[in-house]
């Protein structure tokens, strides 16, 4: 088809009029190009609930989380969309922007139906442990199906931008730092004391990591744990002497102080820094040395730092959440966070980063707490599906149904079913119609109803989330609100209650738009909004949405 003359000239003014106008000037897209943040950190308070922020506002200096919301934006209504919240799915789900469904980390550990075996979360045997001889150091994130978003800036970047995973739970490493890190590092405690990986990434731990293991640096976060400020101060949490906290071998009272080095050989060795502030503020030194050693945000390609803060983890579950301990490891760990930016500040330059900060799950109080307040709660007895089993074998008059439960799943032996001739929903049926019955099960479901049937809201949504055909089971149940599987002091977390899902999101730095909202937002839109900053490809199995406010 040929254009009159007149076309083309209009044609040509108007590519001329484009290359010269300002938004498309050569120069003008080469500003916006390195006007990229040279380093994104990625930073994961494990068991961080929302209200902790507000909590203990007036308790925290200016410059750590109070100087994220105010000068950085912030999702107050920021959640979980799937069952189970754990540290493992939690983190997968944050950075790879989709849920267990998609991405595989059904739980920190999973029943293997090929293998009939529980397996490890990150455990990988085609790899060794690199710096110590750690039970689970046989590590890669290979179970982890899809890319992340620091996988995805390493493809762009032609594998010049660099990501490091630091964390002292590997699980907390390996999947946000994704299957190209250049280095993900956890810490091993017991007799060890020392920061390792795994074969996967390195046949060596680099010399800066050496250096920091010596035993003498080490040791030095073995120190007594008092108060940060006087005690009367901590007006908002409960008794330091309390019934409902588990505490340390070798003290008969979980109160202040702790003496660390008197305690560590009751309490797993180098292994009790984990559950003390100090756990996070050793995580911090191995962070800032990382950006050091390995040169992060120093050129124009932009690198990864994943950050995951344990010690809240190991604290929440010892003491719960309305301890003392509790308070004062976020009030030291808000001078974490302060450290932090004012070392990125000074070394990668104010404007040169991108941060944001989150947590993989929340937690619920200790249920013998909430039951003396009156509040509904309870705990799962420990025989309690005995009559599973018993009535399974009285209508199928056979006793080994049953592989396994775990993780709120009941799996079936399905060959043993296949060779009865027995229709498969019939027994899944049966289960759920067994459970729903029992004390503290709220709802229940088969894996046909997962599969077979779409939800569009509340649990069974969160259910179908994180419900993966290849690796779940074949009935999912919940508990109810304030139910747990736990000892009776201290706590934990998997549910889908608001305790457990809502959880802090704070975006800070280098193309953030300061505000604030209470529009729902999920934590699989996380790795799609950096990514639309970074001008990157979306993680590959991303199923969140833009938080487009956030960016500028």
């Amino acid at each position: 088809m040929k254009f009159p003359k007149f076309t083309y000239l209009f044609l040509f003014l108007g590519i001329f009029s484009c290359k010269n106008s300002p938004e498309y000037s050569s120069s003008n897209n080469l500003d916006i190009i390195t006007s990229k943040p040279k380093l994104v950190v990625g930073v994961v308070v494990d068991q961080m609930r929302f209200d902790y922020l507000n909590r203990f506002k007036n308790k925290y200096s200016a410059n750590g989380f109070l100087r994220l919301i105010k000068q950085g934006y912030s999702c107050n209504n920021h959640h979980f969309n799937f069952i189970p919240t754990y540290t493992a799915p939690g983190h997968a789900s944050i950075f790879t922007g989709t849920t267990p469904s998609v991405h595989g980390i059904i739980g920190n550990s999973w029943y293997d139906k090929a293998s009939n075996s529980t397996v490890y979360c990150t455990t990988d045997k085609a790899y060794i442990p690199v710096g110590a001889a750690a039970k689970y150091g046989q590590a890669s994130p290979r179970n982890m199906k899809v890319t992340t978003l620091a996988d995805q800036n390493r493809l762009f970047t032609q594998m010049n931008g660099k990501t490091i995973g630091v964390s002292i739970k590997d699980r907390g490493a390996v999947f946000p730092s994704g299957h190209t890190a250049n280095g993900a590092y956890w810490f091993e405690g017991l007799n060890e004391g020392k920061w390792m990986t795994s074969t996967y990434y390195m046949d060596a731990l680099p010399q800066w990591v050496k250096d920091f293991n010596t035993p003498s640096n080490i040791a030095s976060y073995l120190k007594p744990w008092n108060t940060l400020y006087d005690i009367s101060l901590y007006e908002e949490s409960g008794s330091d002497l309390s019934d409902y906290e588990q505490g340390f071998n070798g003290k008969s009272t979980s109160e202040f102080p702790y003496d660390l080095k008197a305690l560590m050989e009751l309490n797993e060795g180098y292994d009790i820094i984990k559950s003390t502030p100090f756990g996070n503020t050793m995580i911090t030194d191995f962070a800032l040395s990382a950006i050091e050693a390995e040169s992060l945000g120093v050129d124009d390609y932009t690198d990864f730092l994943t950050v995951s803060y344990s010690s809240t983890d190991y604290i929440g579950h010892n003491f719960g959440i309305n301890s003392v301990e509790l308070q004062d490891t976020y009030l030291r760990l808000d001078l974490e966070v302060e450290r932090l930016l004012n070392y990125l500040d000074a070394k990668v330059g104010a404007g040169n980063y991108t941060l944001f900060l989150t947590s993989d799950h929340g937690a619920v109080d200790v249920p013998s707490f909430l039951t003396d307040v009156h509040i509904p709660s309870g705990y799962v007895p420990k025989n309690s599906f005995a009559s599973l089993y018993t009535n399974l074998k009285k209508k199928y008059g056979v006793s080994d149904l049953i592989m396994k439960i775990s993780n709120d799943q009941v799996f079936l032996n399905q060959e043993r079913i296949t060779a009865l001739k027995v229709n498969l929903e019939d027994v899944q049926k049966f289960v759920v119609n067994e459970i729903i019955s029992y004390p503290h099960i709220k709802k229940a479901y088969t894996a046909t109803t997962m599969q077979t049937r779409y939800f569009k809201e509340g649990a069974e949504k969160m259910l179908q989330n994180g419900y993966h055909q290849k690796l779940s089971g074949d009935v999912l149940f919940t508990l109810e609100s304030g139910v747990i599987s736990y000892d009776s002091k201290g706590t934990t977390h998997g549910s889908g209650y608001n305790y457990d899902t809502h959880v802090p999101l704070l975006f800070y730095g280098n193309g953030i738009q300061p505000g604030k909202t209470y529009k729902r937002t999920n934590e699989t839109d996380i790795a799609p909004t950096i990514s639309a900053l970074l001008g990157i490809a979306l993680p590959s199995g991303a199923t969140g949405t833009v938080i487009e406010e956030v960016i500028y």
